[in-house]
């Protein structure tokens, strides 16, 4: 799950609005209503490589990649890269100033010592910013994912750069992409709000970064997210918790924690065998417990947490690597590496919002 403050964003690029922002409805506005964007309904059948493109018709997606590195010294890094889509109405897409598309991109470096964040923001239609096909490209300024490969996700290359940091890598995959929840309909609410939602999870990732003039050869697992949806959340859903897990037994892990202003979250996940194989889990087979706590950019952040899965004989502590990795944006959340110790020792990624 992804973006903050969408509407506050939206009117801040088209400048020179007249009217006062409507008042959001849930986090980050995604609970508004959407009734002229495509709905997001079960059955959807999946075409690659189409389906890494964009979807016109529907009001928000993203493509987003994170990548736990290490260096030949055995020290711990951890890159993300995302690029966000924002539809002002539905429709195909324009071209030049007409354009009713915003981009939005967020790149970030964490070491166990530092933690740096970098944001760029673009209108559609004038180059500046978008996905292609064929060979595929997202982009946003001089921030690249990109490939050559007839199957992009085979071998991407990933860049970003900002004053403080620099990195390009290398992603390689020979295994199948993995649909999340029903066949790739992603259920966020018992109300029924959805996405459609796949996950590279198989990706290695080599090549090179750079954190405040330091340079390090680096290499590690990466994990790609793609969701895109006009109405995931409802209007009492607060923020979420999600933890993209790699676990050294050559299995996978994703689980979301949606908030909600009155009664329980909606809990749910995926277990992805070594071999593949994926299941659903249904919030009674997990227990999502956080642990303790940091104060970061002046509030209180669950950065520790134990996740029991018992039918898996899963129990296991996540920390993270470095507790002040706070998005310190205009679209603030934080975001950052974990180290994963208990039955099944790995590492991953989580993402905490609303907070």
């Amino acid at each position: 799950m992804r973006i903050k403050r969408v509407a506050l964003i939206i009117a801040l690029l088209l400048g020179g609005c007249d009217q006062p922002a409507p008042e959001q409805k849930g986090f980050a506005g995604m609970g508004d209503q959407a009734q002229s964007f495509t709905p997001v309904v079960p059955g959807r059948v999946f075409s690659f490589p189409a389906d890494h493109g964009a979807h016109d018709g529907f009001r928000i997606e993203w493509w987003y990649v994170t990548a736990n590195l290490k260096d030949q010294q055995g020290h711990d890094f951890g890159v993300q890269w995302t690029l966000f889509r924002s539809a002002l109405k539905p429709g195909a897409e324009q071209t030049g100033w007409g354009s009713q598309t915003v981009w939005l991109g967020h790149a970030a470096i964490t070491s166990g010592a530092v933690h740096h964040a970098a944001e760029r923001y673009a209108r559609g239609g004038v180059g500046q910013a978008g996905v292609q096909l064929a060979p595929f490209e997202a982009w946003i300024d001089d921030w690249r994912f990109a490939s050559q490969a007839p199957d992009p996700l085979s071998e991407m290359q990933l860049s970003a750069r900002d004053k403080a940091f620099n990195y390009q890598l290398r992603l390689t995959s020979s295994r199948p992409l993995v649909l999340q929840g029903d066949k790739g309909f992603s259920q966020k609410s018992e109300e029924g709000q959805a996405s459609y939602y796949y996950s590279q999870p198989f990706f290695h990732a080599n090549g090179t970064l750079q954190i405040d003039g330091q340079t390090y050869t680096v290499s590690g697992p990466a994990w790609l997210d793609r969701e895109w949806s006009s109405q995931p959340l409802t209007a009492n859903q607060t923020g979420w918790d999600w933890f993209s897990l790699h676990l050294d037994s050559g299995e996978h892990v994703m689980l979301y924690r949606m908030r909600q202003k009155d009664g329980a979250p909606y809990l749910t996940g995926t277990w992805i065998a070594a071999d593949g194989q994926i299941e659903t889990l249904r919030s009674e087979q997990i227990t999502l417990t956080p642990q303790d706590t940091a104060k970061v950019a002046g509030r209180p952040m669950p950065v520790k947490w134990t996740i029991d899965i018992p039918d898996k004989h899963f129990t296991i502590s996540v920390d993270a690597l470095n507790r002040n990795a706070w998005m310190n944006l205009r679209i603030p959340y934080w975001e950052g590496p974990v180290k994963i110790s208990g039955s099944h020792p790995g590492q991953g990624y989580l993402e905490m919002t609303g907070y």
